[in-house]
C-alpha cells in the first residue's frame, strides 16, 4: 500500500503488476524503481520483458500472416502494409495523440474503456475524457508516451485495425445499425 501511494497508482495496479497479470507501462517500473531505490533493476528487467512481448508478437503475426499466405496462395503482404503504414519495418506512429487516436488503439485493442484505463495506469474517466468531443484536452506527454508504447506493443492485427478505424470517416460502430 506505501508503494501504491508513493509512485502514485492504484493498489491494483500494483497487485496485478506484482503477480505478473499486468505488466503496465515503462513509467510504472521507473517510478517504482525509483521508489524502492531498485537502482535500474526493474527498469531493466521491464525492458527485457517488453522486448520478449515485442518479440513474441511479431512472430505471433508472422505465423499469423504466413498461415494466410498458405491458405490464400497468395503473399499476405496486405495487412503487413496496411498495419505499417507501407514500410517494411513494422513500426506505426502518432505524431500527438487526440481523443481520435486514443479510441482508435483502444478499439483496435478490443478493449473496454475501463480495461484500457487498467492497461495505461489511468482511471477510466481520464480515457472518456479524452475520447469525447467536450474535452479537447489532449493526453500529458507522459500518458501520450503509454499511448505510443502500448501501440509498438500491439501486433500486426491490432496495428492493421488501428489504422482501418483511424482511416474510416465516423467509425464510432454504436452509430450504425445492428451495432450496440
Amino acid at each position: 500500500m506505501q508503494l501504491a501511494k508513493a509512485i502514485c497508482y492504484s493498489r491494483s495496479t500494483l497487485a496485478n503488476a506484482e503477480i505478473g497479470r499486468d505488466i503496465s507501462i515503462r513509467r510504472f517500473w521507473q517510478d517504482a524503481d525509483r521508489a524502492v531505490d531498485a537502482r535500474g533493476a526493474l527498469l531493466a528487467a521491464f525492458d527485457q520483458v517488453a522486448a520478449l512481448v515485442r518479440d513474441f508478437h511479431t512472430q505471433q503475426a508472422r505465423e499469423r500472416d504466413e498461415e494466410r499466405q498458405r491458405r490464400a496462395g497468395r503473399p499476405a503482404t496486405l495487412a503487413t502494409h496496411a498495419a505499417t503504414g507501407g514500410c517494411s519495418c513494422g513500426t506505426v506512429v502518432v505524431g500527438r495523440w487526440t481523443g481520435r487516436e486514443t479510441r482508435a488503439l483502444r478499439e483496435a485493442l478490443r478493449m473496454t474503456v475501463h480495461d484500457f484505463a487498467r492497461h495505461l495506469g489511468v482511471a477510466a474517466a481520464t480515457v472518456s475524457g479524452w475520447e469525447h468531443h467536450h474535452t479537447p484536452t489532449p493526453p500529458k506527454m507522459a500518458t501520450q508516451a503509454a499511448l505510443d508504447e502500448a501501440l509498438t506493443l500491439a501486433d500486426t492485427d491490432t496495428k492493421a485495425r488501428f489504422l482501418l478505424i483511424l482511416d474510416t470517416p465516423n467509425h464510432h460502430t454504436w452509430d450504425c445499425p445492428g451495432f450496440g
